[in-house]
């Protein structure tokens, strides 16, 4: 089977097994062995690189490629080499073994994004080995602690080294491109927007005192109350660009009225949370923490909120979450981003929906907004304009929206296939 392996997918393989789990809190795993990978991939198709590391082990790799025309502003590729924890027991295989069956590669970072990374240097590599240049100079980058909002990666190296990016004004990475089935017609979600990223933490106080007493200032009650109703609140709909034209794009597909975006969304199949998630804020509790005896009623008790509000509307979500909670809840900012959202229009989308035409013709390319976020959000700092496009034509079965950061990642070996010829024609041709 080895032997049978495209290129693609013997890159994307080989970056699996490269354990580089990112925990958060300045804890990772690899990141330093995945960037020697990919500086000796580069290095064996004559394309020079640099590492740095924002610490020991966190090392990012950052590379340029001539063009065949100089005058065209840069396009910087980037794609992360850290992947989320996995827990190898709820696995049906080694999530760190890059394992294949049935057609397809399994893994932890086979969707997010270890097989983007492979395609990037894959299709490079054709390029390169063929004779000829990618039509514009391209900052092609790694970067590590993307899945921790990359303090050690794209973060430390827009701060502390943007002369690596000048020349360029618009990217492409993770997170969009791929297909889904709308009324039995397969098509296109090209990200154009996601949403911004405020992760906060919640504190009540109370008394402390045995846990035997009859005490109503308890603060592990008045923080249970507070997250039940914080992850209980369903916020109402507000439309940004983006999500106005996709709904109404997807309502003709389905021949439906437009009036009921959640019904629209849920019509998408397997992606509909993605899409539910993109026409409102979120915000989900994700860990609680208090105490440390049974016996003992703690003093303080906190929750991390994982919120996510829509482009540019931050405080208004904060405000309502301060509503919700009362003022003897303490609320505060753990970290946060900024939310984008780009034209679906110009050069380079029509350039990535005709890339996508080529290869799958007469499949609509339609816009989203992404309910997370990516490194394009570092970049944005330096006015470079990012976009989500790794592109995956997909079975309609395969719940691909799902194992983003969930169990059992895997990506149909075709699909790196064909991802990796619509980025090799976008690289040649925009």
């Amino acid at each position: 089977m080895t032997d049978r392996l495209t290129r693609t997918a013997h890159i994307a393989r080989d970056l699996i097994r490269i354990d580089t789990q990112n925990w958060g809190g300045g804890r990772s795993n690899g990141e330093a062995d995945a960037a020697a990978y990919v500086t000796g991939v580069l290095t064996a198709m004559g394309v020079q690189s640099e590492t740095f590391e924002a610490a020991p082990g966190r090392a990012s790799v950052v590379a340029r490629v001539a063009g065949e025309d100089p005058s065209l502003p840069l396009l910087v590729v980037h794609g992360h080499l850290d992947v989320v924890p996995a827990d190898a027991s709820e696995w049906s295989v080694d999530p760190f073994a890059g394992e294949i069956r049935d057609g397809l590669l399994w893994g932890r970072g086979a969707v997010d994004m270890k097989q983007m990374d492979a395609m990037i240097l894959a299709a490079l590599e054709r390029i390169l080995a063929s004779g000829r240049k990618p039509r514009r100079g391209l900052v092609i980058a790694f970067f590590a602690d993307e899945e921790a909002g990359g303090a050690y990666g794209s973060q430390f190296l827009v701060r502390n080294h943007p002369e690596l990016f000048a020349g360029a004004t618009e990217a492409i990475s993770e997170v969009g491109g791929y297909s889904i089935e709308i009324a039995g017609q397969r098509a296109y979600l090209l990200q154009t927007a996601e949403k911004a990223l405020q992760w906060i933490l919640l504190r009540a106080r109370g008394t402390a005192a045995h846990g035997s007493q009859h005490m109503r200032d308890n603060a592990v009650t008045k923080l249970a109350r507070a997250v039940a109703t914080v992850g209980a609140h369903e916020f109402p709909v507000v439309y940004t660009e983006t999500t106005r034209e996709l709904i109404a794009r997807i309502a003709e597909l389905l021949d439906m009225p437009a009036d009921d975006p959640d019904a629209v969304a849920e019509r998408t199949g397997t992606v509909a949370r993605f899409l539910r998630s993109s026409l409102r804020h979120t915000a989900n509790p994700t860990q609680l923490e208090a105490g440390y005896k049974h016996n003992v009623i703690p003093s303080v008790a906190e929750a991390r909120i994982d919120v996510r509000p829509l482009p540019g509307r931050e405080r208004e979500a904060i405000d309502a979450i301060r509503e919700l909670v009362g003022d003897e809840i303490e609320i505060e900012l753990v970290h946060g981003d900024v939310g984008l959202e780009q034209p679906f229009g110009g050069a380079l989308v029509e350039a990535m929906a005709a890339a996508i035409d080529r290869h799958d013709p007469g499949a609509p390319v339609l816009p989203y907004m992404l309910s997370g976020g990516t490194d394009n959000k570092s970049l944005s700092e330096l006015g470079i304009a990012g976009y989500g496009f790794a592109p995956l034509r997909l079975t309609p079965e395969l719940d691909f929206a799902a194992m983003f950061h969930g169990v059992d990642e895997r990506v149909p070996l075709d699909a790196l296939e064909f991802g990796t010829d619509v980025l090799e024609d976008l690289l040649l041709t925009y």
